[in-house]
């Protein structure tokens, strides 16, 4: 969905079609009763969309949309999706080069599905590979090996590498009571929390061999308010360190935003507004700033990215960002929640 203007004021119009943001609705959607599901899918149910989700992802190619599907298929369907695991298997099994993401999600994928079938030796060698691209502070490389990572001698990692991660880790913890999962789960966790802006921000790349910030910007909304208190919340779950400073920070940050008068959260749309980013050609300040992290460390200079002020707000929502944010926020119990959350939660629907 993305937004545009009027005389009459912003409208929004539908764009794209998305195999890996539907799994991703219907995880989210999942959480919420019937009648909510029949209402927004037409009649149909997230069980519906997550089987044909699964169906379509058997033609296709792309492995992170086919560990989504499995994933959702086991979770919102309660449905094996055999042939899908069966190819992330010999994905795994060939050698071929993988993301981080990619392997977060088989490892979750395979947890979901496990009540359905022995699906074990899956989650742990895709955490394996997990385990060996994190670096010495906690951060996960984006590719696998960390050597593919494409960014000259320096491994880089998103966001989305270390919040996926996080998540996949836990839960593979929380299932096999494996010790190792949890710590390097929780390694990541102190380092982004650490990392984290002092308005809230969580930041977009990470130089995993120095443990630095080299990308703020964009800030994007769906780290705020759905994949960090995703990963944190099952972190916590599976007993790691609560989290709700940093939790809640990160929510406050959609309300506050400095540098941008525009709101992000649209009561008028029901949406929440992409990003916040700044004008600047594609990679140039990740580029500069991975070469110029040694520089920086040794003479204790600012890190560039981060301190790049904001521009503009991106008038876009994807599915997926709002799938998460059911996905986080209605898995666990309101009874875990501190003092205040609701209210924040409430500003923001």
């Amino acid at each position: 969905m993305r937004g545009f203007r009027t005389k009459t004021g912003r409208q929004v119009q539908l764009e794209g079609d998305n195999l890996r943001y539907a799994a991703i609705v219907a995880l989210g959607l999942s959480r919420v009763d019937i009648g909510a599901q029949r209402q927004i899918l037409a009649g149909g149910t997230a069980a519906d969309l997550a089987i044909i989700v699964a169906t379509r992802a058997e033609l296709c190619a792309d492995t992170g949309a086919m560990a989504l599907a499995a994933w959702a298929a086991a979770e919102a369907a309660n449905m094996h999706a055999a042939r899908l695991l069966y190819r992330l298997e010999c994905q795994l099994a060939s050698g071929a080069r993988l993301t981080t993401v990619d392997c977060a999600w088989m490892v979750l994928a395979a947890l979901a599905a496990r009540y359905l079938a022995d699906t074990s030796e899956l989650a742990k060698s895709a955490a394996r590979h997990l385990f060996e691209v994190q670096g010495p502070h906690g951060l996960f490389s984006e590719t696998i090996p960390a050597s593919d990572a494409g960014h000259g001698t320096t491994p880089v990692g998103s966001f989305d590498d270390q919040v996926y991660s996080i998540q996949a880790l836990a839960r593979l913890h929380a299932a096999h009571g494996d010790e190792a999962a949890l710590a390097a789960a929780q390694k990541c966790a102190d380092r982004i929390c650490r990392l984290q802006g002092r308005d809230g921000q969580w930041w977009w790349h990470y130089d995993v061999r120095s443990g630095q910030v080299i990308e703020g910007r964009p800030v994007y909304s769906v780290y705020q308010h759905a994949m960090a208190p995703m990963a944190l919340l099952d972190l916590q779950e599976a007993g790691g360190v609560p989290r709700w400073g940093a939790i809640v920070k990160g929510l406050e940050w959609l309300e506050r935003h400095p540098g941008v008068d525009e709101p992000l959260v649209s009561d008028q749309q029901a949406v929440i507004w992409r990003k916040v980013y700044r004008r600047e050609p594609t990679g140039l300040v990740r580029a500069f700033s991975t070469a110029a992290v040694p520089l920086m460390s040794c003479l204790h200079l600012p890190r560039l990215a981060v301190d790049l002020a904001p521009y503009q707000v991106d008038y876009e929502c994807r599915p997926y960002e709002l799938g998460w944010l059911l996905y986080a926020w209605l898995s666990g119990g309101e009874a875990a929640w501190p003092r205040g959350v609701e209210n924040i939660l409430t500003n923001v629907e």
